[in-house]
Order: structure tokens, then C-alpha cells, then sequence
């Protein structure tokens, strides 16, 4: 159900050492894999991307080149989900933009010697977060249920006079804005178009006001791996499993089925038609169901197929 990659990186880790000082690894490793379950991003943001795994060649290229990219993806998972000021780790956000380790300190150090953040306003009290980090970060991070509903969107602070002239020209509240369709049916956003604010922005904006808060992550979908099959010994050729595809490379996909040891379905046997590119057929965390092909406990090679061929033959 959860992945459970990095995990041990995780409990030897400085952050897990000050997030449970009492605590052994083990039990850190376990906490952490529970949190993936209630939050993934939130968890997985404390390790470093390169611990989990990312690619067959991943030791094989510019490590520097490598660390950048993979930063720009969480810094851009972080800002498209948005992060709760309130409930945020310090390492969620470190990855916010404008933010970075030391501005995210600082929020973590303000809101324990202040309480909550009421609204978005409220950071600019904080030490050395300047005009400049409040323009880049204030968007991309939500005060649920604070005074003004608009600090639980990803409309921007330099937005909100702008919405709430879109509600006094209708003689409705900001709040009546985003909770009632008809009025927000209403509103002409031709007549708001300006050189500062386009067309693009005020489709966002409408948006934002249809979903406050929403999260752009897909709901999460249970799954379970065959029972009873839990090591390569209970595996038989033949078997029918489901089982969530872990890496993709150019020869093939690699499989976890359960039993601690990911299977290969090669890439001749993806499909009964002929596949030039295995990334064109299956991605990481995928779900799919595989044929037990082969099986050689002694080098714990497990050979797998997605053949329709050899699906409907067993």
C-alpha cells in the first residue's frame, strides 16, 4: 500500500533524530511509513530524492545536474499542492518558493513564539522576510479557515482587490464569491481584463474561487497485493498478480508483486504487439496485473509478463 523507499534513510536522519529524539530507528522507519499513507509529499519531502531511487543510471550521470532537476520537481509538486502555514514542516517550507532553509526557520521559529498564522499579512512580521519572498511564497500557502477565505486559495494577495470588487459590483461578499455558483456565474471577467491582470490570471483566479483549497492530487485508491503470496517461495509459474510498476528502464519494467523482490516484465513481454519503448507503455506506480513467467530462487530473479496472450491463458 505505501512505498516503503527511503524510509531508513529517513530514520537515521538528523530530521527524524530531532523529530523523535526517544525513539529507536526502527520505530522512526515505521512512523515515517505511516505518515506516507496520510501525506505522502509532507513525509517524502524530509529525504533526499536521490535515496529513493530515480532511474537504473542515476549514479551514472552529473550528480549536481542531477540534485537540480530533481529539486526543481519537488519545488514544483510543493507550490502546485500548496502548503498549510500552520501544519508545515520545516522541510516543506524550505521548498517553497522564496522561501528557502533559512526564511523556513524563521516561520517555524515565529509561529512557536506566536501561535497560528491568521492570515497571510501575518508573515510579513516574520525575521528578514522581505516584500520580495512575501510576493514569490504568499500564493502558494493557505491559512484554512482564517479571516479572510481568500488565504485558502492560490489567489495572490496582489489579487484580492481586484476579487473583491468583482463581489461589491454584484453586491455579494468575498465569501458568497466562492461558496455560491449562481453569483460567480455572474461575473463578466472581459470587464476586469487590465494590463496588469489578463485574461489567463482572472481564469485562474475564477477558478481558484470554484475549488478554495482544493488539492490537485488524485484521491487515494486502496490496493492490495495477491494474499497469501508474500514470498518468492509461495510464487508458481502461472500465477495471475497485481502488482505496481517501481522503475522503467530501456529493456523492461521492474514490478513489485509483494514478495521483497521486484520481478522484470521485459520489454518483449509488455504486450503482445511490438513496443519500441517501454516508457511508452508503463510508468512508475502504475498498477497492472503480471503472469509469473519464471522463477530462479536461487539468483532471486523473478520473470514477468503483461502479454494478453499470457494473461488470458492462465
Amino acid at each position: 500500500m505505501v512505498n516503503e523507499s527511503g524510509a531508513s534513510i529517513y530514520s537515521a536522519s538528523e530530521t527524524a533524530r530531532r523529530e523523535f529524539p526517544d525513539y529507536d530507528v526502527t520505530v522512526r522507519g515505521a512512523v515515517s511509513i505511516g505518515r506516507r499513507l496520510m501525506d505522502p509529499l509532507a513525509e517524502l519531502i524530509k529525504i533526499d530524492p536521490c535515496s529513493l531511487g530515480v532511474g537504473q543510471y542515476q549514479h551514472d550521470v552529473d550528480q549536481k545536474a542531477l540534485k537540480r532537476a530533481l529539486d526543481d520537481v519537488v519545488i514544483s509538486c510543493v507550490n502546485a499542492v500548496g502548503v498549510d502555514i500552520n501544519t508545515a514542516s520545516y522541510e516543506l517550507l524550505s521548498f517553497v518558493s522564496g522561501i528557502g532553509p533559512q526564511l523556513a526557520s524563521n516561520i517555524v521559529k515565529y509561529r512557536e513564539e506566536n501561535g497560528l498564522f491568521e492570515s497571510r499579512n501575518d508573515l510579513k512580521k516574520v525575521p528578514r522576510l522581505g516584500p520580495k519572498s512575501f510576493q514569490q511564497c504568499a500564493g502558494f500557502l493557505r491559512i484554512p479557515g482564517g479571516k479572510n477565505p481568500l488565504d485558502n486559495t492560490a489567489v495572490h494577495p496582489e489579487n484580492y482587490t481586484l476579487v473583491k470588487r468583482m463581489a461589491s459590483d454584484l453586491s455579494v461578499t468575498v465569501k458568497d464569491l466562492i461558496e455560491k455558483v449562481d453569483i460567480r456565474k455572474k461575473i463578466d471577467i472581459s470587464k476586469y481584463i487590465t494590463e496588469e491582470v489578463g485574461l489567463p490570471t482572472l481564469q485562474d483566479i475564477m477558478e481558484e474561487l470554484e475549488k478554495p483549497g482544493r488539492d490537485p492530487r488524485c484521491s487515494f485508491e486502496e490496493f492490495a497485493f495477491a494474499e497469501g503470496v508474500t514470498e518468492i517461495s509461495h510464487l508458481k509459474k502461472g500465477m495471475i498478480l497485481p502488482g505496481i510498476v517501481t522503475n522503467v528502464t530501456a529493456f523492461g519494467a521492474f514490478v513489485d508483486i509483494g514478495v521483497h523482490q521486484d520481478g522484470l516484465v521485459h520489454i518483449s513481454a509488455i504486450s503482445d504487439k511490438y513496443v519500441a519503448s517501454p516508457h511508452a507503455i508503463v510508468s512508475p506506480g502504475q498498477r497492472v496485473k503480471v503472469a509469473v513467467t519464471g522463477i530462479d530462487l536461487g539468483r532471486k530473479r523473478i520473470s514477468l509478463s503483461m502479454k494478453k496472450s499470457d494473461l488470458e491463458e492462465n
